[in-house]
């Protein structure tokens, strides 16, 4: 790719053919350069995770510039067998000529806020970029349907995407960007309610383990769960941002040290530990 315009990696935990992923490529095509790499299949939950005892391929599944008649920028497809973070560091191991300017992940077929931030392959995506000192936005859209309707999200993408591309991140964070659906209960209008940034909810998942008896004679479990809000009435959560209609961003840090208890905890330290 010549380097005239910026470069954006973009991964998924969706896979490569998932509407998502193809509508983002779209939104934020003007802008810049691309290169796709992503799972060659649906990665969901793999948040942070890397094959250490596979070994990984590419498949290459496209190539479009302006001289095949398509505006905006030059983009390159492929596919990994890995986790989304193995497309992320295959990409910049082997297919980027460049330090990307910016990598994102998604768009996301389903709610990335609160906790579900520590189990999302998409967040897996920016957290990869993010310890590489690349300015990373995850996007989600609070719909896991294969033919969810990206198209609302469009302008949002295009600024936060825009303005991350001019103005940078600050060093260890990256962006967690979520979006309620349009119309349903919880977001019964026609366009978002604004933009909020937020901290992530406390909550929790229960009733994770759904107990299956199979006609051959033996059990299964299939992971499922129901997720409860923990703190329902706090406004400064992505969890009520979205449940009130607004598009929830979360700036997210990749050190996840606990300052407010290092003071608490330096008892520990005059503490004797002679047998």
């Amino acid at each position: 790719m010549e380097n005239k315009k910026p470069l954006i990696l973009i991964s998924n935990d969706d896979g490569y053919q998932a509407k998502g992923i193809r509508c983002l490529i779209e939104m934020v095509r003007p802008m810049a350069d691309i290169i796709v790499c992503a799972p060659d299949g649906a990665r969901s939950g793999m948040a942070c995770a890397f094959s250490a005892m596979k070994p990984l391929t590419l498949v290459k599944r496209s190539e479009e510039s302006e001289k095949d008649g398509v505006a905006g920028g030059r983009v390159e497809v492929w596919s990994c067998n890995g986790t989304p973070v193995d497309c992320v560091k295959m990409a910049l191991n082997e297919l980027c000529p460049r330090k990307p300017d910016l990598v994102l992940g998604g768009i996301n077929h389903g709610d990335n806020a609160s906790v579900n931030t520590h189990y999302s392959g998409t967040m897996g995506v920016v957290m990869e970029g993010c310890m590489k000192y690349i300015p990373s936005i995850a996007y989600s859209l609070c719909d896991h349907r294969e033919d969810a309707d990206f198209s609302p999200l469009a302008l949002y993408v295009k600024n936060i995407t825009e303005h991350v591309l001019r103005e940078g991140l600050p060093k260890g964070v990256c962006l967690n960007v979520n979006f309620p659906v349009l119309g349903e209960e919880g977001c019964a209008m026609t366009d978002y309610a604004g933009v909020r940034i937020c901290r992530m909810a406390f909550g929790t998942w229960g009733n994770e383990v759904t107990k299956c008896h199979h006609p051959r004679g033996y059990d299964y479990w299939w992971m499922v769960g129901s997720y409860t809000n923990d703190e329902p009435a706090s406004e400064d959560t992505d969890n009520w941002a979205l449940r009130h209609g607004y598009v929830a961003i979360t700036p997210t840090r990749m050190d996840v040290t606990a300052y407010e208890a290092m003071e608490q905890l330096q008892d520990l330290t005059a503490l004797s530990y002679v047998p």
